[in-house]
C-alpha cells in the first residue's frame, strides 16, 4: 500500500492575509479546555516567516507531536518567534464563568503579552470580540496555520510543565504528571480517593459527582 503524505501546517494562510506588507500575524491556541484539574493555557505567536525547510517537522498540531519533539520545538519557537505570549485561566475562573468564556480570557491575556502587537489574529475556532484587532476563526488552525501550531505547542509545553513540575508536588496522589489533568483512570480513581483539590474544577460533571 502507498505511504499516506503527512501533510505540515503551513504559511500561506499568513501570507494570503497580509502578503508581503510586513503586517505582523499572531496565531492563538489553547490547550486544556476538557482536563479536569488545571488551568485552561492560551498562547499566542507571531512569526518572522514561514519556518525554514529543516524545522518544519517540528510545527505542527502539538497533539500530534511527542513529548520530546514538543520540547524540542518549545525551545526553539521561543527563540526564534518575533514575539509570544502566554495567557491562563485557573480552575476557580473556570467554575466562575464557564470553560468558554475563561478560554477566551486566557487567549487575550496572552495577546497582550505580545510585543509588538499583530495587526491580525488566526485564531483556532473562538472569535474574540472583546479584541480590536481584525482576526480569522478556523476550525483546526493548528493543523493548517504554522502560526497557530507554534502557538499550540508554547501553550502545551508551558501547560505540561506547570501540571508537572508546580502541582504534581503541591496535590501528591493524583498523578498530575502523567496525565496533565485529563479524566484518565488513573486520575478517577484517585479523585475517589483523595475528593477534590483546590485545581479541580469543581463545575466539571465528573468532579462534580464526587463532591
Amino acid at each position: 500500500m502507498p505511504k499516506t503524505l503527512k501533510i505540515l501546517p503551513d504559511f500561506s494562510i499568513e501570507m494570503n492575509l497580509v502578503g508581503d506588507s510586513g503586517l505582523l500575524v499572531a496565531g492563538v491556541d489553547e490547550v486544556g479546555r476538557g482536563t479536569l484539574a488545571g488551568p485552561v493555557v492560551a498562547a499566542a505567536a507571531i512569526l518572522p516567516g514561514p519556518v525554514p525547510i529543516e524545522y518544519e517537522s517540528l510545527v505542527n498540531d502539538s497533539k500530534i507531536l511527542s513529548p520530546a519533539t514538543r520540547e524540542k520545538s518549545f525551545s526553539w519557537l521561543v527563540k526564534w518567534c518575533v514575539s509570544y505570549g502566554v495567557g491562563a485561566c485557573s480552575a476557580a475562573e473556570i467554575d466562575s464563568i464557564g470553560i468558554v468564556a475563561s478560554t477566551k480570557q486566557a487567549m487575550l491575556r496572552a495577546i497582550a503579552e505580545l510585543d509588538p502587537q499583530p495587526d491580525h489574529l488566526i485564531i483556532d475556532a473562538l472569535q474574540l470580540p472583546a479584541v480590536s484587532i481584525s482576526q480569522t476563526s478556523i476550525v483546526k488552525a493548528d493543523s493548517h496555520s504554522q502560526s497557530v501550531a507554534a502557538a499550540s505547542i508554547i501553550a502545551k509545553v508551558t501547560r505540561d510543565k506547570l501540571m508537572a513540575n508546580v502541582f504534581e508536588q503541591e496535590y501528591p496522589g493524583y498523578g498530575f504528571a502523567s496525565h496533565k489533568g485529563y479524566g484518565t483512570e488513573i486520575h478517577m480513581l484517585a479523585l475517589k480517593e483523595l475528593g477534590a483539590s483546590p485545581i479541580h474544577r469543581q463545575s466539571f460533571k465528573p468532579v462534580r459527582d464526587l463532591l
